[in-house]
This record gives C-alpha cells, sequence and structure tokens, in this order.
C-alpha cells in the first residue's frame, strides 16, 4: 500500500514539474555539447584573462559532438594560431585554457619570451613596465593581444625550434614566464581540445572579498 502511494506521488510530482524537469534536461544537454562556461583559478592567461574570470566555452566552435560522451560527429572548424582554447589535458590530467601559437607543420621558437614561426619574428610594442613584469602587445598573423613575462625572465623564456606534428598544436599562457603550456606538456592533441573562448561572462576579484569586477562582465578577449 505504502509503494503504491510511492508511486502514486512520484507520478504526481513528475507531471506537475515537466515543465523544469525538460528545462533541466536541455539545460545538461546545451552544457555537454553546445557551450558552458569555465571558472579560471590560476594566473596563466594573464593579463588576458585574470583569476577569477569565468569564461565563456563555445563547444561548437571545433566539432558537433554527442552530449555527454565527448564524441566528435563532425568537425565544424580547426583551431588557428591566436585562438584561446580549452582542453583536457591527458599529460596534466586537468583542464586548461591555453593560446594556440603553432599548428601543424609550423616550425616554432623562442628566444628571451620573443617567437619566431617559421623564421619570421612575431611583432612586439608598446611595451610597459611595473615592478615585476614587462606587458607588451604580442601580433601573432594579425592577432593582436597583450602578454607578459617576468623582467629578468625565467628559465623557459627560450626554447630551441621545434616543428608541430600532424594533429598536434603548440599552445602557450599568455603569462609567458608561468604558465603550464607546450613546454612542460608537449603539444596538444587534437582529440583534447572542447571548445574556444573569445569572451568573459563574469568576473569575481579573489584577493578582495569576491567582489564582482563589473568592468570585466561580457568583455571580450
Amino acid at each position: 500500500m505504502e509503494n503504491l502511494k510511492v508511486i502514486k506521488w512520484t507520478k504526481k510530482s513528475l507531471n506537475s514539474n515537466k515543465g523544469l524537469l525538460i528545462f533541466l534536461v536541455l539545460m545538461v544537454i546545451f552544457r555537454s555539447a553546445i557551450a558552458d562556461w569555465n571558472t579560471v583559478p590560476t594566473a596563466s592567461m594573464n593579463p588576458t584573462i585574470v583569476e577569477g574570470d569565468r569564461i565563456l566555452v563555445n563547444k561548437l566552435a571545433y566539432d558537433l559532438r554527442v552530449p555527454f560522451s565527448g564524441q566528435s560527429i563532425v568537425k565544424l572548424a580547426d583551431p588557428i594560431r591566436g585562438d584561446i582554447i580549452i582542453f583536457n589535458s591527458k599529460v596534466a590530467e586537468i583542464r586548461l585554457v591555453k593560446r594556440v601559437i603553432g599548428v601543424a607543420g609550423d616550425s616554432v621558437k623562442m628566444i628571451n619570451n620573443e617567437l619566431y614561426i617559421n623564421d619570421q619574428k612575431l611583432t612586439y610594442q608598446n611595451a610597459e613596465l611595473n615592478k615585476l613584469n614587462v606587458q607588451v602587445q604580442e601580433t601573432l598573423f594579425g592577432n593582436k593581444y597583450n602578454i607578459q613575462h617576468n623582467i629578468n625572465g625565467s628559465e623557459v623564456d627560450s626554447f630551441a625550434e621545434v616543428i608541430v606534428p600532424e594533429n598536434q598544436y603548440l599552445v602557450l599562457g599568455d603569462n609567458r614566464d608561468n604558465s603550464a603550456d607546450s613546454r612542460f606538456i608537449g603539444f596538444v592533441s587534437r582529440d583534447e581540445i572542447i571548445g574556444r573562448t573569445n569572451s568573459v561572462v563574469l568576473s569575481l576579484n579573489y584577493a578582495n572579498y569576491y567582489i564582482p569586477r563589473l568592468n570585466r562582465f561580457f568583455k571580450k578577449l
């Protein structure tokens, strides 16, 4: 008798909340296969993305995937130089956000935090110094964005020429001396990439009682 009452109550609850349940299911599918948002807890992409930013992840930027599985059904596009990608790193075993610097076939090297791609040095201008680092505008095949690095450099501010393999990408953080990127985890495989971001949804200042940074809400990257 009690079981019958429970079944009736469950059916009644489901019927009365059908709209909400459908919405929740669609929301989960949306976040799984179309778009999601990720909180960025580290400084590896400073000054472009700062700690406490919640970024929008476009999961349809490169692939149409089966919801909940990550399996690609149709490849829509490939990442290009300058894209900020989100990927599940098999080496680091965490989700990372980095900028694509080199694509398949590119030769890439870095000397004192200045990049050379296919023997062409990137353009650097508008340098600004403070007590800890240098911020400078880097131009990567038409894409302009700011990077930063330590005033005195670091052990990872240079690397010898490498050739990016097929279906692989060389990625770096915009905070060049403080980023666990391809210099540590190697090239990123195409099948590790989840999507692309080009905007901040909202931002909380972790260092100041999580106060919202209103000037970063819906900021384009």
